[in-house]
């Protein structure tokens, strides 16, 4: 996990939920750091810099391309 980047920053656990969903199902490694400790007190997502999707560098156009499709389509992330 040393590798991986991070391509993308959240505030909420909540705007994970749908994206989580659709990784796993296309298969694609990602961790989402701080995920649990900002479920468990969401005012301090500032103060740890969010929830970071970490990805491994070869998957970063395909999540890219995931990330665009649900800006553009679902207004959520």
């Amino acid at each position: 996990m040393t590798e991986f980047i991070t391509i993308a920053t959240f505030n909420f656990a909540h705007e994970i939920a749908i994206l989580r969903t659709i990784l796993d199902k296309e298969g694609i490694p990602h961790l989402f750091q701080n995920e649990n400790l900002i479920s468990i007190d969401p005012l301090a997502s500032i103060a740890y810099g969010g929830i970071q999707l970490k990805i491994h560098p070869n998957d970063i156009e395909t999540v890219q391309t995931i990330l665009d499709d649900l800006n553009n389509n679902l207004k959520i992330v």
